[in-house]
């Protein structure tokens, strides 16, 4: 049986490192991208057992890739976790909590983020 894939999208390259590393250790492979445009590319190339999915992120946001994805028959399968600093930001940005209402993400997990809390979420939506 091969290793899970998992793909991580998020515009802090050190918690991409971190949580890389944490899953890699459970088995899983693991793939990276920076920003919503290249997690939309990423998933075209393999698509991943479950995404990993910051929201404020430059390019494109990740309640647009995840509309975009749970709108779409191939994708719409895929288990998303959103990684949300958006509570904070609320009063500074132009997110809101509606937004992440309006998408069909299966976990919301706040910042900042605890790696292992992560690949418990991860574990569970396999």
């Amino acid at each position: 049986m091969s290793a899970k894939y998992i793909l991580i999208v998020d515009d802090d390259p050190d918690l991409v490192e971190t949580v890389s590393m944490m899953l890699e250790s459970k088995g899983f492979e693991v793939g990276k991208a920076y920003d919503g445009i290249e997690g939309e590319e990423a998933i075209k190339k393999r698509r991943p057992d479950v995404l990993i999915l910051d929201v404020m992120m430059p390019r494109k946001n990740g309640y647009e890739l995840c509309k975009e994805l749970k709108s779409n028959k191939w994708t719409k399968e895929i288990p998303v976790i959103l990684l949300t600093a958006v509570g904070e930001a609320v009063p500074t940005t132009s997110y809101s909590h509606a937004d992440g209402m309006s998408v069909e993400a299966e976990d919301f997990i706040p910042k900042p983020v605890d790696a292992a809390t992560l690949v418990e979420a991860v574990e569970r939506l396999l």
